[in-house]
């Protein structure tokens, strides 16, 4: 939190603001925001955004008893490193969660991102050896498994029916008392970098929260703009959109500038600031500090690679990093077209055109380009393919790379949903996973008649993928990638029907009655209007009612039934 300039006229105190600039308004909600921000509530229930009570105790129960175990195992461990019992018995320990469990903003059956705290005499093997076979033993955790190796090293398992992602991190200090508060830079000085990038998912949440205004209306509108983000299908930093914590800070900016709206307000606001946003101007919650400790930090004036960044979201907490690295050229314009609309929804919405529902409705990918790209992999174990699937997922910005470097190519978008794949097109024994990426191409003159080959963008791709699954010992018989270009109309040989058929109503006034089709098969403009062509040699007794499907022998171009509704 800042403060304006140290004076004012009349010898007023200085007000007070948010972030690192002055708010835009300071309106307080009318009752009419009010009734909108209940009406949002309400639309978001059926998507289980909210947990329940039982749910939530459930949670905490769960948390308690993982406190206990790290407790029980730091004073084992102390001991049979010949601590004096007088410091095992207050040498402490600590759960901190973070993420969206932290930021009160989880969903039902969500996950728990949590940090594990010890004190110096505890190593990270210890963690990984001791520490894990002290939960092997419970018999309510399952599915256990350790990425010692990973960017950030982590312990998964499901507690009770929970998941949960386990980091860990040793400070510099003898014990670790329960009101330890993480947010200190000094807490950095001599730790070693994997210990650095532990603690920061805490410290970067507890950060967000101290930033934003009101807690409560932080919270509802981030509920609001996650369900919107994922249902529009831009929710994934992997593939190069934003992910949980980069939603969050572009959310509490826009509570620092509205610090009095209620939700309903401030998913407009979201949409209206970042529909705006000249980006790659980054996001910051606050003025970035110098902790004098050295740690690498995003500062696009020293690091020549921080200049290329396309929409730069800054961490709060030191060092500051740029949580969107992962965004491409593609990616951003998608997500910039998504605000956009957005907007024009919330409009609507707070104009009373329309219901909150709306803004949900998710797009239809299938339908909105010509050509598509289907990447296939494909294992021969269940376990080999989850593993196989994660690889390929992790890699599949490296083909939109290629794809975006394309003279020909003007967006490349990477559906992030997997599609499973259809028996027909596999063998039975076969675990197959699809993405699919919808490709833009460049609008050529008739006289540039080029046919062009994406044989090169591919083949270094599935190259890139193989050559880093041999790198890591990965690779095993029966796991494949493919790459294939297709047009729209192929999507049905991949997908189930309902996902490629397009559903369009054309009301259309004929003889003083509103004509409502409904159509749910592949059409053109052209078909509509052979069927319109049909009706009008109908004498008016004949016209079908809403029951009666048009024989399909009278529309030789339509395959399907059309269903007919009159309005007089």
């Amino acid at each position: 939190m800042s403060t304006t300039g140290n004076s004012t006229l009349g010898g007023q105190q200085p007000r007070k603001h948010y972030g690192i600039t002055s708010s835009i308004s300071l309106a307080f909600p009318r009752e009419i925001d009010h009734i909108y921000t209940q009406k949002l509530t309400e639309a978001m229930k059926p998507f289980g955004v909210f947990e329940g009570e039982d749910e939530l105790s459930h949670r905490l129960a769960v948390l308690g008893k993982l406190n206990s175990f790290v407790k029980e195992w730091i004073a084992e461990i102390s001991e049979s490193k010949n601590l004096p019992l007088s410091a095992v018995a207050n040498v402490g320990g600590k759960i901190f969660t973070f993420g969206s469990y932290r930021l009160g903003v989880h969903t039902k059956g969500a996950d728990i991102d949590a940090l594990c705290v010890a004190p110096r005499h505890v190593e990270r093997t210890d963690f990984f050896s001791s520490f894990f076979e002290k939960l092997k033993r419970h018999d309510e955790i399952k599915d256990l498994r350790a990425v010692e190796d990973a960017f950030v090293p982590v312990i998964k398992f499901k507690f009770d029916g929970i998941e949960i992602d386990l980091l860990f991190a040793r400070l510099a200090l003898q014990s670790i008392p329960d009101n330890l508060d993480l947010r200190g830079d000094s807490l950095l000085r001599n730790l070693d970098i994997r210990c650095i990038r532990s603690l920061n998912g805490c410290r970067v949440t507890d950060e967000i929260l101290y930033l934003v205004p009101n807690k409560e209306n932080f919270r509802l509108t981030l509920r609001a703009i996650k369900l919107w983000a994922k249902r529009r299908g831009i929710y994934s930093n992997m593939l190069g959109f934003l992910g949980g914590v980069s939603w969050a800070m572009l959310v509490a900016r826009t509570c620092q500038l509205y610090p009095n709206a209620v939700a309903a307000t401030l998913v407009h606001k979201f949409f209206l600031v970042f529909s705006k946003w000249e980006w790659p101007n980054p996001v910051l919650l606050k003025q970035p500090e110098d902790s004098n400790l050295n740690l690498p930090v995003w500062d696009p004036r020293v690091n020549p690679s921080d200049r290329y960044h396309l929409m730069p979201i800054i961490t709060p907490a030191y060092p500051q990093q740029n949580s969107t690295y992962n965004v491409s050229t593609s990616t951003r314009t998608i997500m910039s077209e998504e605000f956009r609309n957005g907007l024009s929804v919330t409009d609507e919405i707070l104009q009373g055109k329309a219901d909150w529902s709306k803004l949900f409705e998710p797009p239809n990918f299938f339908q909105k380009y010509k050509h598509y790209i289907v990447l296939t992999a494909s294992a021969s174990t269940e376990d080999n393919h989850l593993e196989w699937i994660g690889l390929v997922e992790s890699k599949i910005r490296v083909l939109v790379g290629n794809l975006e470097r394309n003279e020909y190519i003007t967006l490349a978008h990477v559906n992030p949903q997997s599609f499973p794949g259809s028996k027909e097109n596999h063998n039975e024994n076969e675990f197959v996973s699809m993405w699919f990426i919808g490709i833009s191409f460049k609008k050529l003159d008739n006289s540039d008649c080029v046919n062009i080959d994406l044989t090169y963008d591919i083949q270094s791709f599935t190259d890139t993928v193989y050559r880093q699954a041999s790198n890591i010992n990965m690779l095993k018989d029966g796991m494949t990638i493919e790459a294939t270009h297709v047009k729209k109309k192929q999507l049905h040989h991949y997908l189930p029907p309902e996902l490629v058929q397009r559903k369009k109503k054309v009301k259309i006034k004929y003889r003083s009655v509103y004509i409502h089709i409904e159509i749910e098969i592949i059409f053109d403009i052209v078909d509509i209007l052979k069927c319109l062509l049909y009706f009008q040699r109908l004498p008016s007794k004949e016209l079908p009612d809403a029951s009666s499907p048009i024989p399909t022998s009278n529309l030789r171009v339509i395959k399907n039934s059309i269903r007919l509704t009159l309005n007089r």
